[in-house]
């Protein structure tokens, strides 16, 4: 094989490893077609809910979404993926469904979301025809909720070091071939002192070794940006709490009021956490829960001092030593098991104890040493220093339900972190949400918004037309 056949075979080994690989981690990351309704109904609480019914079935500021991929079954899939993108853009171009739409609902103008991608899409047409049909609800065998189809994001990073590591042998490969291709020129020119280029040589090359350091410097900074970026954000975190709280036993079977709890969200910045006394206005009569029994709502009285075998509050509580308060709390925990159980047995004696562990453990840490106060609740959401968030502009002002930022926490056992809470996220929010402008008296002064509504000029007003995209809104 002559070097030039040498080197074309090669130049091919290299081309495929080029092409090949990322085509297989495109095919890799298809995702099988797989939906995430959660993801989707996320995503049409952000991007959609501000605009149309969330029944899916009644029109709203648009039309009801129910069934929208059958009206657009006599086009690509792809049309469909532009209008929800690019809407304007199909309407100028002539799309016939396009311009059908925009004859029965102009001159209301569709929203631009360039930044949705294809999945993305998949999942918010899943979440719309599972509302529309009715799926969302219904129930698999056993009675447990049907759970969606979780699209998993491939990783990729395998394929990458694979192409990296065969582009790095290529580039050892012709290196050598063309250092032997000038040794051989040069011995043919009758240079006597021609040496091949040993592969030492070629790795502590000035040219490779510049290279390596150029990589090396894209890659830090890229990894540093990246890092920063992600500083604080912590999505998806739902650490393990002192009480076992439940949301989906509060808010969602007993349908309490996320603002009878978290009553500073109406009033203040902060939503605040409650206080025991806000506990205390049930659990002074509801003594043992429906899934942990007296095991977590004893941490609440032991917290401030309540007696529930007495119904009343512990004189003195403060002062008093752990083994009487321990005295206090066994008794109702034993007493407690006898009424259900009749007798205090092995088994018994073993809860009251696991249950007085509990009960220490989660209200004392190295830094409390004593049961009485404050529960020390762990924090989950949490905004950079230099932000400035009111939730009071927000759910009274705006009128925005909890859920918008905080996900369906009534759905929820365990607490947890829903949105990015990112910069983009919040910016995208206020370019898309419609401010509530009907009967709110804090809005009357845009006189000039009302006026352009009330002639027909404006359909309607959003929260960047009233500066929400100004800096000194969110950083001061």
């Amino acid at each position: 094989m002559t070097y030039k056949q040498l080197i074309s075979r090669v130049l091919f080994l290299l081309a495929m490893a080029v092409f090949a690989l990322p085509a297989m981690a495109q095919e890799e990351g298809d995702g099988g077609g797989a939906v995430n309704i959660d993801e989707g109904k996320t995503l049409f609480r952000n991007y959609c809910a501000t605009c149309h019914n969330k029944n899916m079935k009644d029109d709203l500021t648009g039309p009801a979404l129910g069934g929208v991929e059958e009206r657009w079954a006599d086009y690509p899939q792809e049309d469909l993926y532009k209008w929800i993108r690019q809407s304007q853009a199909m309407i100028n171009e002539g799309h016939p469904r396009a311009v059908e739409l925009w004859e029965d609902w102009k001159p209301t103008v569709m929203n631009n979301f360039l930044n949705l991608s294809d999945s993305e899409i998949d999942n918010i047409l899943a979440y719309i025809e599972a509302v529309y049909t009715g799926a969302d609800k219904k129930n698999v065998a056993g009675g447990e909720a049907a759970v969606a189809v979780v699209e998993e994001k491939p990783n990729n990073t395998p394929l990458f070091i694979a192409l990296a590591v065969i582009l790095a042998i290529l580039a050892v490969v012709l290196a050598r071939i063309v250092s032997n291709l000038n040794y051989m020129l040069q011995v043919r020119e009758g240079n006597s002192d021609a040496r091949r280029t040993s592969l030492v040589e070629i790795l502590t090359s000035k040219g490779l070794i510049a290279f390596v350091i150029f990589a090396l410097v894209v890659l830090g900074g890229y990894t540093t940006v990246n890092n920063a970026i992600m500083l604080g954000r912590q999505q998806g975190y739902a650490p393990e709490q002192p009480i076992k709280f439940s949301h989906q036993t509060h808010a969602g079977i007993q349908k309490i009021d996320c603002q009878y709890c978290h009553d500073g969200a109406r009033r203040s910045k902060h939503s605040v956490i409650p206080a025991a006394n806000t506990c205390m206005n049930c659990h002074r009569a509801i003594k043992v829960g429906s899934q942990y029994g007296t095991a977590e709502l004893t941490k609440i009285y032991a917290s401030i001092g309540y007696d529930p075998s007495s119904d009343t509050y512990l004189d003195n509580y403060e002062e008093m030593n752990q083994d009487d308060i321990e005295k206090v709390y066994k008794k109702w925990i034993a007493d407690t098991y006898v009424k259900e159980n009749g007798s205090i047995d092995s088994k018994g004696e073993e809860l009251i104890e696991e249950q007085w562990e509990g009960i220490v453990s989660s209200l004392t840490n190295p830094h409390k040493k004593k049961i009485q106060g404050p529960i020390e609740w762990v924090r989950i959401h949490n905004l950079p220093d230099h932000v400035y968030f009111n939730h009071a502009q927000h759910v009274t002002v705006g009128q925005l339900e909890c859920q918008t930022c905080h996900g369906p926490m009534e759905e929820w056992e365990v607490a947890k972190q829903h949105s990015p809470l990112s910069m983009g996220w919040c910016i995208n929010c206020h370019r898309q949400t419609e401010v509530q402008f009907d009967d709110n008296e804090y809005y009357k002064s845009y006189t000039r918004y009302h006026e352009e509504i009330a002639s027909g000029e404006r359909e309607k007003v959003t929260v960047e037309d009233i500066g929400g995209l100004e800096c000194q809104k969110c950083h001061y």
